[in-house]
């Protein structure tokens, strides 16, 4: 993870000695805006930004609670019939305190209840906190989030635990294993190490993992994982046999940067600066590596995420764009040319359904200056698959800030764009501090908070003061993230932090190579 400049290799296609991610050519004034990833050769100009979507509908009101045998059914009338005896009626959903800016204030006599009337919004309050994965009987440590919020408010920097990691170069990437039993740490010098973070003791050290710097981690299981590297290639590990690698994967010309997994197709999917997404069959997989096939491929490509339930594909540019697959299906290859045909698979069917793989253009609204959002360096994912966190720099890589984009389904709003589906909710200014270092910031495991490198340290932000979650307290217009606590503990720059999957703990790397456990003390 160099620093990214005009001579990466994801820019104009030539290697890059020490710098890491792609921007556009410098021939290219700011104010004809970046030229369009999709289009290679052609100083294409920005698209048009997609006009801001109208608010979602307010939820419905919960009415007063009906007479005892009483349960309300669509379209019944407000004297609905009495149940027979016995029978149960549903749970009523949790009593939700809103945060100051909760949509929950426009909830009244004009809501759902309203025109469904008493005893029926019952019933359809407790549908609908199903259907949102919500209430006690559904997600019953939904209940503990203050508990949880309480416990990270309540974090020092003076009880951080360091890791001893000084001789390996900086820290690019941390990730836990599902059972959070194992913390994985990518180094600049081509190594691997392994802790315990309970404990905070060094469990190994994978030294020459690869041949040039180790940029990401991802565990495919409890025990199989994942790294990617600058010298082009994936290497397969098992927890139970470190002494080697399970397999090597080459595939990609050049700096491989993330990887992503489907646990339903058990496809693995990487992607670099060579602008290729590549998937890997690891159902097939032998000594000699796995079956693959170009997927996708784009100009200025700088980081890929799949959705939880791995129905859409997320890819940032060093060019401001944003590219969303819908519908996503890893098993039909993209073969993509020009624009034109990439605009034709925006347009919805003769039938009103979108193909597979469509794919939409966007260009992030941010706030602030024109050119304020020209580079997207950091690429995450609401873990309930809700929402999108982007870090933006400017043209200039003078200003930095942290955005949260809300997915949107539904009815269009440009003709030639079906879904245009992100929305900006909330932002925050970040420290410019590592000027042309990527900052890898993340949600934690229920996605109220997210933690994200500042300065020397980390903040932990909220959606509001209360931490609750996003469709909670989802604002009319983009409002600030809130910073919930500070934790500066480093001696140099922050370049990653993650979240725990099992533990109230945050880990962080610095770019002097020390990475630093956060947990409270009892």
């Amino acid at each position: 993870m160099f620093p990214f400049g005009p001579h990466s290799p994801g820019g104009d296609g030539s290697a890059g000695a020490g710098a890491e991610e792609p921007t556009p050519h410098e021939g290219q004034a700011a104010a004809t805006g970046p030229p369009s990833p999709l289009h290679p050769g052609a100083d294409a100009t920005h698209p048009p930004p997609p006009a801001r979507s109208p608010r979602r509908p307010g939820a419905p009101s919960l009415s007063p609670a009906p007479r005892s045998g009483e349960l309300g059914l669509p379209g019944a009338p407000e004297s609905s019939t009495a149940s027979a005896p016995g029978e149960p009626s549903p749970p009523s959903p949790p009593c939700r305190r809103p945060g100051p800016d909760c949509r929950a204030k426009s909830r009244g006599r004009h809501g759902l209840g309203a025109g469904l009337g008493g005893p029926g919004a019952r019933l359809f309050g407790w549908l609908k906190e199903r259907s949102l994965g919500r209430g006690l009987f559904v997600d019953p440590a939904r209940d503990n989030f203050r508990t949880m919020t309480s416990l990270y408010g309540s974090i020092h920097p003076a009880d951080s635990v360091y890791l001893s990691t000084r001789t390996h170069g900086a820290v690019f990437n941390l990730e836990y294993s599902p059972d959070g039993s194992v913390l994985t740490v990518a180094c600049e010098q081509t190594e691997v190490l392994l802790f315990d973070p309970i404990s905070s003791k060094h469990i190994k050290t994978l030294s020459e993992a690869h041949e040039d710097c180790v940029n990401n981690i991802r565990f495919l299981d409890n025990r199989l994982f994942a790294t990617c590297s600058d010298d082009t290639t994936i290497a397969l590990w098992d927890l139970r046999k470190l002494n080697t690698k399970v397999c090597t994967l080459h595939g990609h010309t050049s700096w491989v940067k993330n990887i992503e997994y489907d646990t339903n197709t058990r496809l693995l999917v990487t992607s670099g600066f060579d602008g290729n997404v590549i998937i890997w069959d690891t159902n097939r997989y032998t000594e000699d590596g796995c079956p693959h096939k170009k997927f996708f491929h784009t100009r200025f490509l700088m980081r890929m995420r799949l959705t939880p339930d791995c129905s859409k594909m997320l890819i940032s540019t060093s060019s401001g764009y944003l590219l969303i697959l819908h519908d996503l299906d890893l098993t039909k290859s993209l073969e993509v040319g020009s624009y034109p045909i990439l605009r034709a698979r925006r347009t919805t069917s003769s039938s009103g359904v979108s193909p597979r793989n469509s794919l939409e253009v966007v260009t992030p609204e941010v706030l602030g200056e024109s050119d304020h959002g020209n580079c997207i360096t950091s690429l995450q994912l609401h873990p309930k698959g809700w929402a999108t966190l982007l870090r933006c720099s400017s043209n200039s890589d003078d200003e930095e800030c942290t955005c949260v984009y809300e997915f949107q389904e539904g009815a269009p709003v440009r003709p030639v764009s079906p879904r245009c589906s992100l929305r900006l909710t909330h932002y925050i200014e970040e420290a410019n501090v590592g000027r042309g270092y990527i900052k890898e910031l993340c949600f934690s495991p229920d996605g109220r908070m997210i933690s994200s490198p500042h300065g020397y340290g980390i903040r932990l932000l909220g959606f509001d003061k209360q931490c609750s979650e996003l469709v909670d307290c989802l604002p009319k217009e983009a409002s600030p993230l809130r910073v919930i606590r500070s934790l500066y503990s480093h001696n140099d720059v922050v370049l990653t932090t993650k979240f725990s999957p099992t533990h109230c703990q945050i880990a962080s790397g610095c770019l002097s190579g020390r990475v630093s456990l956060y947990q409270p003390k009892f």
